[in-house]
């Protein structure tokens, strides 16, 4: 009988190392190019990222940055700092899938998952219609 507890230890405690926490991208990343930070945050069983903070915040005309390059001219106002790049993500076995990740350089919508790749780094992948044609751009947590 001892023998079976101890068993039944080791395993718990051997899946508990393979098991991720989902909440594990919630924070501050900075972007791969150092220009932006994006909060990640929960809202109910979603993730969602917005800007929190842009290394050059206004435009050449010192004014704050807005989302000119937007197909939908009625957006193309809007402030960039605060913009929502990431939406709708669900967590599914170690990644952060189905969601949409809005580049404001472009300003073109694409699906996107996240990856945590541990040591404070997440893959973050864009693509259009599968993942293997796509883009693939390393976030670091802010410290």
């Amino acid at each position: 009988m001892k023998y079976l507890s101890l068993l039944l230890l080791l395993t718990a405690i051997s899946f508990s190392g393979f098991s991720q926490n989902k909440d594990a991208i919630v924070g501050q990343w900075v972007n791969a190019s150092g220009e932006a930070h994006i909060e990640i945050y929960k809202k109910s069983d979603k993730f969602y990222g917005k800007i929190v903070w842009l290394k050059e915040p206004k435009d050449e005309k010192g004014n704050p940055k807005t989302d000119v390059k937007n197909s939908d001219e009625s957006l193309r106002t809007r402030p960039v700092m605060g913009l929502e790049l990431l939406r709708d993500f669900v967590y599914d076995n170690g990644k952060w899938t189905d969601g949409k990740i809005y580049d404001p350089k472009s300003g073109k919508t694409y699906s996107c998952n996240i990856t945590d790749k541990g040591n404070g780094t997440l893959n973050i992948r864009g693509y259009i219609g599968i993942s293997l044609i796509g883009r693939t751009e390393v976030w670091k947590r802010v410290k």
